[in-house]
């Protein structure tokens, strides 16, 4: 017996003390932790989705309490009633705002106390009445919101169809008068001078044709990738110096942004003088053994004094590891008798196929 006894006490403590920790759990669940509370009665009108007893009461989005009842109004369908613990300190007040949140990813409820400024009579037991429509989750709301939408279109569906017969009858009017409109703007056009702008003319730059005979070669894979300009230089438009609008070139332009035109007409030129060995455009396409690259620097029609066209661009011979075997800058300038864009354009493919014949002899020199 004196041998058994200590498994007797050692389970017995065991015992208590699981009881205990079961019964703390309880009452901090159910009356919310240490404090005086106070409880008060809340009225919902509709359903709560969720609402459980020991759901969190929060006031002023800061938690107060907890739901200690939870049923059905006597004698109101629709109505709940809830009982809900709060700590004596909360300033709950007779008209304080009741509602129903629902917090984190799953959306569990909570109620929600929010302001007031009545006070209640001493000795009585507030009852707080929840907005209408409080207990109201998203879903609800969305399939009340889709059944007003249902209910006006049922409501007007003879008028809607009447309007959208009328749109048709309008647009098969619009399509068997096109022509008839057409001679009426046409015609408003001509009254008020009002006129639509005129079309752009486009120009392109001419390659170098004829680099004289092939002599040394390229023989590894190389590239010239798009050159590099200034925001300036990134343009269709013809660019002056001074800079100026200038009429005759108002409705003129490039056939691409200048970056771009100066990449492949460079290109064309190489393909020739040795189309076997002409330089990609990209530098990324196999093994590159070194790029061509260029900065434009000036591509511009120099007013003052007579109209001539002037280029000038900068060049880098960049190995595979990135070092500058050589560098280079061309310019060239080329005169033309008036300011007009057909002029311009023949003075600029001029001073263009003298760089790149120059470019084509350098490159061909250093590799």
């Amino acid at each position: 017996m004196e041998t058994r006894a200590p498994f007797v006490v050692v389970g017995a403590f065991v015992l208590a003390a699981i009881v205990a920790v079961f019964g703390f759990v309880y009452w901090l669940q159910n009356t919310g932790g240490l404090g005086p509370r106070t409880t008060y009665r809340v009225q919902f009108e509709g359903s709560v989705p969720g609402l459980l007893v020991g759901a969190a009461v929060l006031f002023n989005g800061i938690r107060v309490g907890e739901v200690t009842d939870l049923g059905l109004a006597p004698g109101n369908p629709r109505g709940v009633h809830a009982s809900i613990s709060v700590a004596a300190a909360t300033p709950v007040r007779a008209d304080t705002k009741v509602g129903l949140e629902f917090q984190g990813l799953t959306g569990v409820p909570v109620i929600a106390l929010e302001g007031g400024i009545l006070v209640a009579k001493d000795g009585e037991v507030p009852t707080l009445v929840a907005e209408p429509g409080a207990g109201q989750g998203m879903t609800q709301a969305a399939r009340d919101a889709l059944r007003k939408v249902d209910s006006v279109l049922a409501e007007n569906s003879g008028a809607l169809k009447e309007t959208i017969s009328n749109f048709k009858v309008f647009s098969e009017g619009l399509a068997r008068n096109t022509g008839k409109l057409d001679g009426i703007v046409a015609g408003l056009e001509r009254m008020t001078g009002v006129t639509g702008p005129p079309p752009k003319v486009t120009y392109d730059l001419a390659a170098l044709r004829d680099a004289g005979p092939v002599g040394k070669i390229i023989n590894v894979q190389w590239a010239i990738p798009e050159p590099t300009a200034v925001a300036m230089l990134e343009t269709q438009r013809f660019l002056f110096s001074p800079a100026q609008e200038h009429p005759g070139f108002a409705e003129a332009m490039w056939a691409d942004a200048l970056p771009k035109l100066i990449q492949a007409r460079l290109i064309e030129s190489f393909e020739n003088y040795d189309i076997a060995h002409a330089p990609l455009r990209m530098a990324d396409i196999g093994q590159i053994e070194f790029q061509l690259l260029i900065d434009v620097r000036r591509f511009r029609i120099a007013v003052e004094p007579g109209p001539a066209a002037e280029i000038g661009l900068s060049a880098r011979i960049v190995d595979k590891n990135g070092k500058v075997v050589a560098s280079r800058r061309f310019e060239e300038n080329e005169r033309f008798a008036s300011l007009a864009p057909a002029e311009a354009v023949a003075a600029f493919s001029a001073a263009f196929g003298r760089i790149a014949k120059d470019m084509i002899a350098w490159t061909v020199q250093v590799y």
